[in-house]
């Protein structure tokens, strides 16, 4: 069994403990009132990107996401919460050192001995959520985990749905799709973006993301019975309609669509197993990208 199907199964223990530190209320995260910005690079943008929404349809203050390399460094924040599973992902060590001159910042990383602990204000290392696997799938999951119970958000029943998300069926045919689409709104965008970075990192795979609502516009163009076209949360009215009547095969959200990832992550390893890839370690990639 590769790294990365192990560290898929061990999500519902991992969201479990994320709840316990986020009643423990750790010091750095975000509060209520701050003007805060998210910044990472691939997945954790993406995380950064759901945190965003989430935050501020929480109404706890404007919230930001941007990928690290393209931080506006002429904006000011109170708060800039950095987010690396290594620690030494290049671009945002980088935008730290520019950074804490000018507004507070913490990091968020699985490894706690690495270089974004010397750049930021405050740290905090969820090592139980580590990974082997190039291919993130628990460190995002039980960040996000976190960060919607430190928000405030009864998230009690989420590792109940992420180990139904386990054993839960997955679409038919996979192996006969040439084209896959993740859509989503609002917080769930980010999902959607993190689901098809999933699918191209471990199975080599057509994969595309888009918010619902902005599909219609000239990317729905591309569905046909090749497609797979898989909604996270409530679908734009008449969408699923539309999307079907390309012929694409349509997915639909059955759980938290935090849980939903999971089954997509699924989804994912299972495709690039049947192509015989090695998912812990996909071609191009590394763990952390770290620039010379």
């Amino acid at each position: 069994m590769s790294h990365a199907s192990e560290e898929i199964a061990s999500q519902p223990e991992c969201w479990r403990t994320a709840i316990e530190v986020a009643a423990a209320r750790p010091a750095g995260l975000p509060e209520p009132g701050e003007r805060v910005a998210v910044i990472g690079c691939g997945t954790s943008w993406f995380v950064g990107q759901a945190y965003a929404a989430l935050r501020e349809r929480s109404g706890q203050g404007e919230t930001d996401a941007f990928t690290a390399s393209e931080f506006p460094l002429s904006r000011r924040y109170d708060r800039v919460v950095a987010i690396s599973r290594s620690g030494t992902t290049t671009e945002v060590l980088r935008a730290l050192s520019q950074i804490g001159r000018v507004s507070k910042t913490t990091a968020i990383t699985a490894v706690g001995a690495t270089p974004v602990r010397d750049l930021a204000d405050d740290v905090l290392t969820l090592g139980f959520a580590d990974e082997q696997s190039v291919v993130q799938t628990r460190f995002p999951t039980t960040l996000l985990t976190l960060l919607r119970a430190h928000l405030g958000e009864d998230v009690s029943r989420l590792p109940g749905h992420a180990e139904r998300a386990l054993s839960m069926p997955l679409p038919d045919d996979v192996d006969g799709y040439r084209q896959f689409t993740f859509l989503g709104a609002g917080w769930t965008v980010g999902l959607a973006n993190e689901a098809a970075l999933k699918v191209r990192e471990a199975a080599q795979a057509w994969a595309e993301s888009y918010s619902g609502m902005e599909y219609r516009h000239g990317p729905i163009a591309i569905a046909d019975i090749a497609s797979l076209v898989w909604v996270f949360g409530d679908a734009p009215h008449g969408l699923l309609d539309e999307v079907r009547a390309t012929g694409a095969q349509v997915q639909v959200t059955l759980l938290d669509p935090l849980a939903e990832l999971v089954r997509a992550q699924r989804m994912a390893v299972g495709l690039a197993d049947r192509r015989g890839l090695d998912v812990d370690a996909p071609r191009h990639l590394t763990r952390s990208v770290i620039l010379t």
